[in-house]
């Protein structure tokens, strides 16, 4: 069996794994994905992409073909009580959800991913992972011929069960599942007149969504049916009689295409890194698929991990800056924890006439701007500020504090030559961004320079076009690839 050898192994191709893939390759780094299925799947239990993720891809310049195969839904539901979530109030170009199937979106990532050359092996089964004193190797069989891939670091991108991750003996910490819920994309002889019908009361909830192509998602919380375990297949007529039972009728429901059933098991990984593994997407968090956060958290995490970790192969960064990884991260998996389980209690517990009364009054409550902002914000993912810079600010420089770890909506920019472009589009090639503020006062301290390696800067000389946003008494910006501010300096002022 012959040894080969990479930068980077990804294990798993789903959304997340692709992205990570996808990120690393744009810098150069030599990837090899592993996945276990024969091909895309057919399913979809991701139907949302949050505004944030597709900002995240409009940085990269491929937002378009994502948004070409889907359909913008201005506001987002908060375990699904009646008032909705008003997205409008975020300051972005994308102040939406995109309702895509996960199985487009794994598609379009996959030929991204091709385009850019990453390799891409499917039937591949990961059996055994060796850690050494200067890599990592990752064993298994593809097509019944074994592999041995060795690489610098082992991506875990491999789910719930995930493999990577028990191998490297990371704890899944959480709470087991208790109660389940029913899901069924099929056709439906009488559909709901409303395009997003929903039902709830004594009996349970119900939810319907139109999936196009005479397709409907059917999702049923059965009050009666709740304790039946995950692994229990669920059948046409179990779906039929439990929509019956919350809703009055089945609305003809027929011809299923997928049946199945999920719990509300929510665990999270203790670290994200241990050595040379990473933890991505659902191999470090899982939920209640409330809100449509999975896959949207895993893929900003991907983004996040993705330049760091192909800053440190190529040489550019120390391997400490992927201990920012975790700690930027795990923040987000730890708040996504109790985002989840707090829907989970309004959605599974609320049945009786306490639980009604809770969901009427918190209903009522997001109707008030400005909890209903706070809520946008973080079922979104627009709401994820980074408390600390990864990069120090030399010796002479003010840090102005308050525009560390923001994130940055798409300016557009006028340019020191006297042309405009959008900020986005100097994020494409997934370096690091200087923005050289030309309205400075003062420009005896000369332009600012980055404790960084400067092979893995962009630097411009542009201010925002609207003046309001421009930032108070700043010299420089130093954004990340990822679109968030490192940190910002203030003028500086010779002695």
């Amino acid at each position: 069996m012959k040894n080969e050898n990479v930068d980077v192994i990804v294990v798993g191709a789903g959304p997340v794994g692709l992205t990570l893939a996808c990120e690393l390759r744009l810098a150069g780094i030599r990837v090899t994905v592993l996945e276990r299925r024969d091909a895309p799947i057919a399913q979809s239990r991701a139907l949302t992409m949050h505004g944030r993720t597709v900002e995240m891809l409009a940085q990269r310049g491929v937002a378009e073909r994502f948004l070409a195969n889907g359909i913008k839904i201005p506001s987002g539901h908060f375990a699904g009580l009646k008032t909705r979530l008003d997205f409008s109030v975020i300051d972005t170009t994308y102040p939406y959800t995109l309702f895509i199937p996960q199985s487009v979106t794994e598609q379009l990532l996959e030929t991204w991913a091709l385009e850019l050359g990453v390799e891409l092996r499917r039937n591949a089964t990961v059996e055994r992972i060796v850690e050494t004193a200067d890599g990592i190797s990752v064993m298994g069989q593809q097509h019944s011929t074994p592999f041995d891939i060795s690489g610098s670091y082992v991506v875990g991108a491999d789910g719930a069960r995930s493999l990577v991750r028990q191998h490297a003996g990371i704890a899944f910490h959480g709470l087991p599942a208790t109660k389940t819920v029913m899901l069924g994309d099929v056709r439906l002889s009488a559909p709901p007149s409303t395009p997003g019908f929903s039902v709830g009361n004594a009996a349970g909830g119900l939810m319907i969504v139109p999936l196009g192509r005479g397709m409907f998602r059917v999702i049923v919380i059965d009050t009666g049916r709740v304790d039946v375990p995950a692994t229990t297949p669920v059948t046409l007529e179990e779906l039929s009689d439990s929509t019956t039972r919350v809703a009055g009728q089945d609305f003809g429901l027929h011809a299923p295409t997928w049946l199945s059933r999920f719990s509300n098991e929510t665990r999270l990984a203790s670290v994200y890194r241990k050595d040379r593994i990473l933890l991505v997407g659902d191999a470090a968090h899982i939920h209640l698929p409330a809100g449509g956060q999975g896959m949207n958290v895993g893929m900003q995490d991907a983004m996040n991990l993705g330049w760091k970790l192909a800053g440190v192969v190529n040489g550019h960064a120390p391997e400490s800056l992927l201990d920012s990884y975790h700690k930027e991260r795990h923040a987000v998996g730890a708040a996504l924890y109790q985002n989840t389980l707090a829907q989970s209690a309004l959605m599974m517990n609320s049945f009786d006439a306490p639980g009604q009364a809770l969901r009427e009054t918190f209903s009522e409550l997001m109707k008030i701007p400005a909890l209903n902002a706070v809520l946008a914000h973080d079922l979104s993912g627009y709401g994820i500020r980074y408390p600390t810079s990864v990069v120090d600010v030399p010796q002479g420089w003010a840090l102005l504090p308050d525009w560390t770890g923001r994130r940055l909506p798409d300016w557009q920019l006028k340019l020191d030559n006297g042309g405009q472009a959008s900020l986005f589009s100097f994020l494409r090639s997934g370096h690091w961004l200087l923005l050289q503020l030309t309205t400075s006062e003062d420009r005896e301290g000369g332009n600012y320079t980055p404790e960084l390696d400067m092979r893995w800067v962009d630097t411009i000389k542009a201010v925002p076009a609207d003046s309001q946003v421009t930032p108070a008494g700043a010299h420089a910006l130093l954004i990340r690839p990822d679109g968030y501010v490192d940190h910002a300096v203030g003028i500086k002022r010779n002695a």
